[in-house]
């Protein structure tokens, strides 16, 4: 099954993410079909960048979403 979760990036205590669409049953640092988008925890306010169209392209296909992502949509859905 297909999902839009986080990978993480960055230096040690000092994390990015990139919201990718994965095999679920694959681990978090495989290979990616495609990225939807970034998050950046650590300014103020955290940065999210989502491309939304992607996002609903890939949910109609049937992938899933992790809580951490779905509450990112939200989110990002306020910003606009």
């Amino acid at each position: 099954m297909l999902m839009i979760r986080l990978r993480r990036g960055g230096a040690k205590h000092n994390p990015v993410y990139r919201v990718v669409v994965s095999d679920s049953r694959k681990d978090t640092q495989a290979d990616y079909l495609d990225q939807v988008g970034f998050y950046n925890p650590n300014l103020e306010p955290p940065e999210i960048r989502l491309d939304l169209e992607k996002v609903e392209k890939w949910q109609s296909q049937g992938a899933g979403v992790s809580e951490t992502v779905r509450s990112l949509i939200r989110k990002a859905q306020q910003q606009q």
